[in-house]
């Protein structure tokens, strides 16, 4: 009898233990699939690798972490960069749409725009687009009415002239520098040609139809002309340094639209940072993941105004007097 009841006790100790170790397994794989629900997608498609874009999706990160989300925490990052193809843009958003993603994110107007072609129902945030209505990814700013909204850099010209006109009194005619496969950079060459012919400027246009013209092109711009304007252009951007060792050949100093291509060789511009344009981005996106807003009645961020920087070492070594006027105003920088 003794013996029943020890091996009563521990059938019934070994009962209770496989029942807490069944609890304690179950409650951790609730736990981890609740983890696991959690975490959100957010898929980031960049155009092209150069500093204005990597510094546009280094902010957009920053964003969404200003707003709680995380990489590796509570949201998964999923980045992919076209380098420049189109046919690329169009199949890595299919991976991204396999990839389950809860937000995309387009940095440049071709990355937007694949984005935006390949799905009607996940949201798409653009990622400093300067021109969306007319790239066709809203109806509108107030009320882009899709699944598409996000930031638009709107190149501040007017203040750009003023600017140039301080800079370069003696500047007659003005060559602008674009590259014909870029629908953001024609409409902005087309509000800063407009405004140059307004202040008696002579201007003339250098189409860019791929990289390879770009020494060629320059070069001509550059000899024909007093000043080399240069818009929001991702392919130039991408070989801007060929466009300052033609220009510099001919002493011809080229006034650009973005902050960082000041440092790469630009005289100056009122131009924007490119980070800060990706921070609010991000949190554009965070907005859509927490449920706070949704695209469709989510005006579009226009961003029109900028910061005025020059560069002194290139205005010296181009013989450019900075007035002094100017100085008190800028941020002035050495420049590479």
């Amino acid at each position: 009898m003794k013996n029943k009841g020890i091996i009563g006790s521990i059938i019934a100790i070994a009962i209770v233990l496989i029942g807490v170790f069944a609890y304690q397994m179950g409650s951790r794989q609730s736990t981890a699939t609740t983890s696991e629900e959690e975490v959100q997608t957010v898929g980031i498609l960049q155009f092209i690798s150069h500093p204005s874009m990597d510094q546009i999706k280094d902010g957009v990160v920053e964003g969404l972490k200003q707003e709680g989300y995380e990489d590796g925490k509570n949201i998964k990052i999923e980045f992919l960069n076209g380098q420049g193809d189109q046919s690329k843009l169009n199949t890595m958003t299919q991976q991204l749409l396999d990839k389950k993603a809860d937000v995309l994110v387009g940095v440049a107007t071709p990355a937007a725009k694949a984005l935006a072609n390949g799905t009607k129902e996940i949201p798409v945030i653009m990622g400093a687009i300067s021109d969306p209505v007319g790239s066709g990814l809203v109806k509108s700013l107030e009320d882009p009415g899709g699944n598409v909204t996000g930031v638009n850099n709107q190149a501040p010209v007017n203040q750009q002239f003023d600017l140039i006109k301080e800079l370069f009194p003696e500047a007659k005619t003005i060559a602008f520098l674009y590259s014909s496969s870029e629908e953001n950079s024609k409409a902005q060459i087309d509000n800063a040609e407009k405004r140059a012919q307004e202040e008696g400027y002579e201007t003339k246009r250098y189409a860019l139809p791929s990289t390879n013209e770009m020494a060629r092109i320059a070069q001509a711009a550059s000899a024909e002309n007093d000043l080399i304007y240069v818009p929001q252009d991702n392919i130039i951007a991408s070989s801007f340094q060929t466009v300052i060792n033609e220009s510099d050949k001919n002493n011809t100093p080229v006034f650009v639209s973005v902050d960082n291509m000041v440092a790469e060789g630009g005289i100056a511009t009122i131009g924007q940072n490119q980070f800060e344009l990706g921070v609010e981005t991000g949190k554009m996106a965070a907005d859509v993941l927490s449920g706070k807003s949704t695209p469709q009645n989510t005006p579009v961020n226009v961003v029109d105004y900028g910061e005025m920087i020059i560069n002194e070492k290139k205005a010296a070594q181009l013989g450019v007097t900075i007035p002094e006027s100017v100085k008190a105003e800028a941020q002035l920088i050495e420049g590479e």
